[in-house]
């Protein structure tokens, strides 16, 4: 049954979504909610953050407890923080306003892991929109989509962790994403979300995984969420993920700048076999795409080398002009 809670109920899961001008795919979203089919009652909290478009209009049309800040005051960690103190739920799922899941028992499915008392957060698939670039399309395809078993990470010996596990490893062990991810509340109200401008989800999962809980990545559910994002953009995110994954774990992808151009070479010559089998693409564009296969790749490249080597710079004089240019935006 659908079972969203009305007053006077208690939820067992409060579903959180941050908006601010979202308008575009609210609708689709509040809608995909109403129709979740659980066995217990769940609410919607909204935190707004100044939108000047329909997005309250639309909020107004739906069964949601709404909650209004200035666009200042709105961070990914501790606006994620205030979601959590505000929640009635046991469980508060986190997605945002242009993820809309992909099926009726997305919820049921992420908040059912919880009945392990160890785990702390699940996170789901992603399903690419149609606008979305072959390059972005072919790299969620990668992901198991629709099916598959759940994947649990957990760190019972965290000197191993650090001392025997290699970096990037590291990283796959503490893989998280706000996209579409719920956490139990009490876990997120003893470790809260840090306060930053990027990467707050898996920084988190970092801290919840060394402190003893399971985090699991569930592959039978997805969320329909992707941004036809431009090549400057897209370098801006590798260059902070792979700075902030360095920083957490010290994985480095590329540790060397012969390694952008080893990298942008087999990269490239994949990505063209990519565009060229794809057939979504007409003609024109095709060639467009092949022609953005280059500079895709090498920035994607330059991006996880440099992300790293800011943090080994000190993040100091060009460093420091560096990430502000980097984080402008994203």
């Amino acid at each position: 049954m659908t079972a969203l809670a009305v007053r006077g109920m208690s939820p067992h899961v409060t579903v959180f979504i941050p908006t601010f001008n979202g308008a575009r795919h609210l609708e689709e979203l509040l809608c995909a909610l109403e129709q979740q089919q659980t066995p217990w009652p769940f609410e919607v909290l909204v935190i707004d953050s100044g939108s000047k478009d329909d997005t309250l209009q639309i909020l107004q049309r739906h069964q949601v407890r709404l909650i209004t800040i200035p666009n200042s005051e709105f961070d990914h960690g501790a606006t994620r923080n205030r979601a959590v103190q505000e929640a009635r739920g046991d469980v508060v799922a986190l997605t945002v306003q242009d993820a809309t899941p992909a099926g009726p028992d997305w919820l049921r499915t992420m908040v059912s892991h919880f009945e392990d008392s160890e785990v702390g957060g699940v996170y789901c698939d992603q399903v690419p929109r149609p606008d979305c670039s072959p390059f972005l399309r072919e790299r969620l395809s990668r992901w198991v989509q629709g099916g598959g078993t759940p994947l649990v990470s957990q760190v019972k010996d965290v000197a191993r962790f650090w001392n025997e596990v290699h970096p990037n490893e590291r990283w796959n062990i503490i893989k998280f994403d706000n996209v579409a991810s719920a956490v139990r509340r009490s876990t997120a109200l003893q470790h809260p979300f840090p306060k930053r401008r990027f990467g707050e989800d898996v920084t988190w999962a970092k801290g919840a995984i060394l402190a003893g809980f399971k985090i699991v990545y569930e592959p039978r559910v997805a969320v329909i969420h992707s941004h036809p994002l431009s090549i400057w953009y897209e370098f801006k995110r590798a260059y902070l993920d792979h700075q902030n994954v360095n920083d957490l774990v010290g994985s480095r992808l590329a540790p060397r700048l012969r390694n952008v151009f080893e990298y942008t070479a087999a990269e490239s010559r994949r990505l063209f076999r990519v565009v060229w089998m794809d057939e979504t693409l007409d003609p024109i564009e095709r060639m467009v795409w092949l022609a953005k296969v280059l500079p895709f790749a090498f920035t994607q490249n330059l991006g996880q080398y440099l992300g790293p080597l800011s943090n080994v710079q000190g993040r100091k004089g060009f460093w420091k002009f560096w990430d502000r240019l980097m984080g402008k935006g994203v």
